[in-house]
């Protein structure tokens, strides 16, 4: 599919991240000059539906009635539920159209909110989503139930929203040599959604020769390539303490990093510092597969 046609997809749920999801797709969405859709889904969980254990040593009548019942109280929450969701829908839409977008598209769905962005993840350029949603919103210190298994499921960028919305005025590339973050740097230098912004480059926790060399052509890189202005940057210590620091100490808006590997031996190396920077981080964190 045309790049042009891809969309910025944003996930909300009507947790307290919602506003900020909706604002950080807004401006994505406006400096990718791509068109933006909200999504919202309505996912039933069995295991804690109301008919989920009448098998006990009640009257058949007495059982059968009581079904009845609970069904009629499942229909009308799934009803209530179905109108919390436009509403919600139709609040985020004017939200983003006041932010500048125009035609926004609204898309409400029932089931697995995994199992939905798989489905749509062809028409995604880059998928918006809270760092925890209802269940988890009082719980700052852990990332949403279902993050994680977006995460690895997705090969789009994933913004992951963390806090009131700011417009990035300065980014943070995370470096270390891999894969993961050269494709970072291939995609923060091409893509105009950082254009004249301040990027700083920081490796952190390596440092051997191969790494030290494509430090080099990564800075190199990005020196040609249209930002305000480019900071370079070698840390030691534990990466997810230092780069925290340096986000503090720096005013870094956004960081850009790899995420979660499919393969099970790079899930020991980086997926346990994914979830630390996701856990610790306040700044959202622009994830790349």
């Amino acid at each position: 599919m045309n790049a042009n046609t891809l969309r910025v997809l944003a996930c909300i749920d009507g947790s307290a991240l919602t506003p900020a999801v909706c604002d950080y797709a807004a401006w994505i969405a406006h400096r990718l000059q791509a068109p933006l859709k909200l999504l919202h889904t309505i996912d039933h969980h069995p295991e804690t539906a109301l008919t989920a254990d009448l098998s006990g040593n009640i009257g058949v009548d007495s059982r059968d009635h009581l079904l009845e019942a609970l069904s009629q109280i499942e229909q009308q929450r799934s009803k209530l539920r179905l109108q919390q969701g436009k509403a919600l829908l139709q609040a985020a839409k004017e939200r983003v159209i006041q932010a500048g977008i125009s035609d926004p598209l609204t898309h409400q769905r029932h089931g697995s909110l995994v199992e939905a962005l798989i489905e749509l993840e062809e028409d995604i350029r880059v998928l918006v989503v809270g760092v925890r949603g209802k269940s988890h919103e009082k719980q700052p210190d852990k990332i949403g139930a279902k993050l994680e298994s977006i995460i690895r499921s997705m090969h789009k960028p994933i913004l992951v929203v963390n806090a009131e919305f700011k417009a990035p005025q300065r980014i943070m590339i995370a470096y270390d040599g891999s894969y993961a973050a050269e494709k970072a740097v291939e995609m923060v230098s091409t893509s105009p959604a950082f254009k004249g912004l301040i990027c700083h480059l920081v490796c952190a926790g390596k440092d051997d020769a191969v790494t030290e060399q494509r430090f080099e052509a990564a800075t190199h890189q990005l020196a040609q390539s249209g930002f305000g202005e480019l900071i370079a940057q070698k840390l030691s210590g534990k990466p997810e303490q230092v780069l925290c620091d340096y986000q503090d100490r720096q005013a870094i808006d956004l960081t850009v990093m790899g995420a979660f590997s499919h393969t099970r031996i790079h899930d020991l190396l980086l997926g346990s510092f994914t979830a630390k920077m996701l856990a610790h981080t306040h700044k959202p964190l622009l994830l790349l597969r």
